[in-house]
């Protein structure tokens, strides 16, 4: 088995092995297992499953990997993060879901994720470069700030486009810093907030 289909197998065994329910409220716990999103609170919403992986797997993940993680919601794709990744810095603009992502995550044992409550349109530019960055939120267009904070030979994952659809884009920043996008697909979710909203 190649390197590359190795680490697939990888994540799907960890994908079907998390149970999402523990990243929900109690009232949402029996549907945990459905593909398909659902609510977290204060209008957020946590993706459907297979979406996570497809995104995961494009991501290309590796334990060299600083990524970080604008959105965190729930803290379900950031187990993702920091399972393959290396150290994971996540940003989420609302504290109770900040909070609770971080207590879920670090019951699951992920001493390598950093937390900032703070506005993702300014990434985190303390810890930049990032060689992977994870956008959970859909942007108007791609955020500046975070594609600076994106080392030359990196990845990053955002949806774009306006509120009924957006589309999922690859963005690769080459060596000599000119940006390459790639569609990954129509997509679906809550707003980017901050200077890259869409109002």
């Amino acid at each position: 088995m190649s390197e590359n289909n190795s680490k697939e197998a990888d994540i799907y065994d960890f994908f079907h092995k998390l149970d999402r329910s523990l990243f929900v409220d109690p009232e949402f716990q029996d549907l945990a297992a459905k593909d398909h999103p659902l609510p977290i609170g204060f209008d957020q919403t946590i993706s459907q499953p297979t979406l996570v992986l497809y995104m995961t797997m494009q991501l290309d993940l590796n334990k060299d990997c600083r990524v970080l993680e604008i959105g965190t919601g729930s803290g379900y794709q950031t187990a993702f993060l920091a399972e393959f990744g290396g150290q994971v810095y996540k940003v989420e603009r609302i504290p109770e879901l900040a909070e609770k992502a971080k207590k879920r995550l670090l019951a699951l044992g992920y001493d390598n994720v950093s937390f900032q409550v703070a506005d993702g349109s300014q990434g985190w530019e303390e810890f930049a470069p990032y060689d992977r960055i994870m956008v959970t939120a859909a942007a108007a267009k791609a955020p500046a700030k975070l594609i600076q904070q994106l080392k030359p030979g990196g990845k990053m994952i955002i949806p774009i486009g306006p509120s009924y659809n957006q589309e999922l884009f690859m963005i690769t920043k080459k060596d000599n810093n000119q940006i390459e996008r790639t569609s990954l697909g129509d997509v679906r979710f809550v707003e980017f907030k901050g200077e890259y909203g869409w109002s």
